[in-house]
């Protein structure tokens, strides 16, 4: 069983990762943020007795359904916006600001701790494609990509937490890959 220091260190070490993961997923911080929130509330209410090496990957099961009950919920909700449209007038409506992922990535330093301004815009750049290409992927492949590759998880790992085989995983992977690949080669960009 963890310790309450454990837990916490655990769950303020999981933090970040997880909001970015959930902020891929629903496009939205605040909502991101719900999420996550959501999600550690429900690992401590339930999971409190475990040993800190089974917390990984039960936090990452938790973050998954969190975000699917999200859409579901989402779905349901957008069914009865649609009928009540017609009565919101064009004052109504506001535009959304975009959100910029990039100013939650810290860039990256040398090993020195100095900051190359050219390395900086060329790791901005090729986030923002890589973000662009994220975005464009389907939910499975995207959430298999960011487990497998955000998270480094293994193949079982991400496999448990998807609720899906090896095989799926490994397919929504090389598929992932795949596109991201193609993406940036069109963009010039070899890996």
């Amino acid at each position: 069983m963890a310790t309450q220091q454990e837990f916490a260190d655990f769950l303020s070490e999981i933090e970040l990762r997880a909001y970015k993961q959930a902020l891929f997923a629903v496009l939205d911080e605040h909502v991101a943020l719900d999420i996550v929130q959501d999600s550690m509330m429900k690992l401590i209410e339930k999971y409190a007795d475990k040993p800190l090496e089974e917390l990984p990957p039960l936090f990452q099961r938790i973050l998954q359904n969190t975000i699917r009950d999200y859409y579901r919920r989402q779905k349901s909700r957008s069914m009865w916006i649609t009928l009540f449209s017609a009565f919101k007038s064009d004052d109504d409506e506001k535009g959304n600001e975009g959100y910029d992922l990039l100013e939650t990535l810290p860039i990256a330093e040398d090993s020195y701790g100095n900051n190359d301004p050219h390395k900086e815009l060329e790791q901005s750049q090729l986030l923002n494609l890589v973000e662009k290409g994220l975005k464009t992927l389907p939910a499975r492949q995207r959430e298999a990509f960011l487990l497998r590759y955000w998270e480094g998880m293994d193949v079982s790992e991400t496999a448990k937490v998807m609720g899906c085989s090896e095989g799926s995983v490994k397919t929504h992977c090389s598929r992932a890959v795949h596109t991201l690949a193609t993406l940036l080669e069109k963009k010039g960009i070899k890996l």
